[in-house]
């Protein structure tokens, strides 16, 4: 949260106006009686009950019906009216009730008469009275707000004894000076003070003021405590760090408040063991983990932004456990934050499986195999090191990743990876899996390249690639092929291997991590022909997806779409049809071309446990550019170039991830089943 730089003066509708005096306002607090803490005023009242008891006991008799003042016991005499109780119950006679200034004089405001007339509930004409009575409405004077003080008299007169209430009111209300704010907005102040402007200060509304400033605080997670008026405001900052912070009256009418806000002094990084919980050598360099901090030295603390911090570092992967606990120094405008640590254990391998989804034929066919590697804190700064194994009964892929989250000294939180990848695909999707002269269609890649991420605005992300390819097609023995069974050319090179570099670029706007919430995603690559040979082509794509919830289903609605020009391997041809495209067809089976479009509407909605019925339709088409691609693929296989389909399914949450299996039907009326690890793309 943004500082309130050197500001100690509010105006707007809150205004100081010029003083006469020599002195600056802050120096007002120097004159004589110029300084009153608002506590006073009860003191003070406090203060003339006693004076006037100290004379009681030589001043109270039977014969005291007649005396010219009347005493107000004192307020440590309750607490002894049994041992006393006689002397307190005695009544005098009271003819008349009066309200006046210190000087005996009629109020100039009728409107503060009033106010002190109408706290009194005891003492009324004609009615006999207690100490007792007279201190607790003496109080309900000075409770109303609006006095300074409260003095009470007893005059005989020749009618009775009359009870005149000298009151004090208090000043009007100037202007405002307001201290050690430096994150309390300023037009907050300016709304809380506006109306009190030029109106007699009421110490019960600014109570009111103070603790609306004290919930500001405490509603935006931030430790800072206003001093109170008349009741104890106690929050759970003041319980930890023990501030001190006051409101006071100064000579002119100007108010002054004093804001205490804990600032952050110092963060320590502790780390424990992950088994005893005790302090031990982590492995992880603190600089690791102080990059990550949003909460820095000088700023007040924040117990959200601090939640914030904690759930940074878990997302990081490393630790197990975070904890921040604030400790009081001896400053109390200044606190040291705690970090408590539990590191994960770096690395491990790990084994699993999947599901192709470019296969459909054969039992078993689709299931691939995973072994991996991962370490998870590379000389202690979070980098990641993943070597990887997919192993399937046509796919393959071995990579090797090497990941640094934060590239050190970037303050746009940039990431680094460095990618190698060997990998063997079907071809199917494109070319079909009819393959008779040279059995099973692959695809064999070798990929090398770097890619920088990072955020660049709230919810938006942004990829910066420069990857280099070299790709051809094998039968199932692993031999180079150029054309497929329908002579098809296999690669756009006419080469055995197509050789390319490509500079990618993608943005990508997520909403929440909510599946049903909005997300766009844009995806440019572009061949570089730095060599004669190598590829140059322009590839576009784009998807967006938005839910809606009606009742207790969700709607999520969901549109795909890309474009390529120029001259690239008919392999990498957009595929329309299967799982996660057209369901109701086999994988590719609706069309391949250079132009793609593809829509989908689902329905789900809760059935009972970790079970979700799902209705949809998809729609898919290649804008007629099927043709265009290099050797026609999709129409030497007699791909239709556009196809819907309908049907439902269930789906079910796994340590996997969602697991789907639906059953579809398509625009000619043929089904078929999918299943699906992950929601649909």
């Amino acid at each position: 949260m943004s500082r309130n730089e050197d500001v100690r003066f509010v105006s707007s509708a809150i205004k100081i106006p010029r003083s006469s005096r020599a002195h600056p306002v802050p120096l007002l607090s120097t004159l004589p009686f110029a300084r009153h803490n608002l506590s006073f005023h009860l003191d003070r009242a406090r203060d003339a009950i006693q004076g006037f008891l100290a004379a009681l006991p030589r001043r109270w008799s039977p014969r005291f019906l007649c005396s010219s003042s009347l005493a107000v016991v004192r307020q440590e005499a309750e607490t002894n009216h049994r041992r006393h109780g006689k002397e307190d119950e005695e009544r005098v006679l009271i003819s008349e009730v009066l309200i006046r200034n210190k000087d005996g004089e009629a109020l100039e405001r009728a409107d503060l008469e009033a106010a002190a007339a109408d706290a009194l509930k005891s003492c009324r004409p004609n009615s006999a009275l207690t100490v007792r009575e007279v201190q607790e409405d003496v109080h309900r004077i000075i409770e109303s707000g609006y006095f300074f003080s409260c003095m009470p008299v007893a005059v005989d007169t020749r009618d009775g004894i009359r009870l005149v209430f000298e009151v004090e009111p208090n000043q009007e209300f100037q202007g405002l000076i307001c201290e050690g704010a430096n994150v309390l907005p300023v037009n907050f102040l300016e709304d809380a003070f506006r109306d009190g402007y030029g109106k007699i200060i009421n110490i019960r509304h600014l109570d009111q003021v103070i603790k609306s400033i004290n919930g500001w605080y405490y509603k935006h997670g931030l430790s800072g405590l206003v001093g109170p008026a008349l009741t104890c405001f106690c929050s759970c900052f003041a319980a930890i760090f023990l501030l001190v912070s006051y409101a006071e009256i100064l000579s002119g009418g100007i108010l002054r408040l004093q804001v205490t806000e804990a600032e952050v002094n110092n963060t320590i990084i502790q780390f424990l063991d992950r088994r005893t919980g005790e302090p031990t050598i982590g492995k992880t360099r603190p600089e690791t983990i102080f990059q990550q901090l949003t909460t820095k030295k000088g700023q007040v603390y924040n117990r959200l932004q601090g939640k914030r911090d904690v759930e940074t570092i878990l997302t990081m992967g490393i630790m197990e456990d975070v904890t921040i606990i604030p400790q009081p120094t001896g400053d109390p405008c200044r606190v040291d934050l705690v970090m408590n640590l539990v590191e994960r254990p770096n690395g491990g391998f790990s084994a699993g499986g999947g599901i192709s989804s470019g296969i459909t034929n054969g039992p078993l066919a689709g299931l691939i195999g995973s072994f991996a590697y991962l370490h998870r804190n590379v000389f202690g700064r979070n980098q990641k090191l993943n070597l990887s194994l997919e192993r399937g009964q046509i796919d393959s892929i071995f990579r090797i990743n090497y990941t640094d989250p934060w590239i050190e000294g970037d303050n746009k939180r940039t990431s680094r990876t460095i990618m190698i990848q060997n990998s063997r695909t079907s071809g199917a999707l494109v070319h079909g899996n009819n393959q008779s002269d040279h059995g099973g269609l692959t695809i064999a890649r070798v990929t090398a390249g770097i890619e920088f991420s990072r955020p660049f605005r709230p919810k938006w992300s942004g990829t910066l690639g420069l990857i280099f390819q070299h790709t051809g097609a094998r039968d199932d023995k692993g031999n180079p092929i150029i054309r497929d069974i329908y002579n098809s050319p296999l690669t756009a090179s006419g080469n055995a291997y197509d050789d390319m570099l490509i500079a990618k670029f993608e943005s990508v706007y997520t909403d929440s991590s909510d599946h049903s919430s909005s997300t766009f995603a844009f995806n440019m690559e572009q061949g570089l022909p730095v060599l004669s040979e190598w590829l140059c082509f322009n590839r576009v794509s784009a998807r967006a997806r938005q839910g809606y919830k009606i009742g207790p289903a969700r709607l999520l609605l969901s549109v795909s779409g890309g474009h390529v020009v120029g001259n690239f391997p008919p392999h990498e041809a957009f595929a329309i049809g299967g799982t996660n495209s057209v369901r109701g067809y086999e994988e590719g089976a609706v069309g391949s071309g250079r132009s793609y479009v593809v829509g989908s509407g689902e329905i789900s909605f809760h059935m009972f446990g970790p079970l979700e019925g799902v209705l949809f339709a998809d729609y898919g088409n290649d804008l007629g550019s099927g043709p265009t691609v290099h050797g026609d693929p999709a129409g030497a296989r007699g791909k239709p170039g556009n196809g819907c389909g309908f049907g439902a399914g269930i789906r079910v949450d796994s340590p996997l991830g969602p697991l789907r299996l639906e059953y579809a039907f398509n625009d000619k009326l043929a089904s078929r089943f999918h299943f699906g690890v992950g929601y649909r793309n």
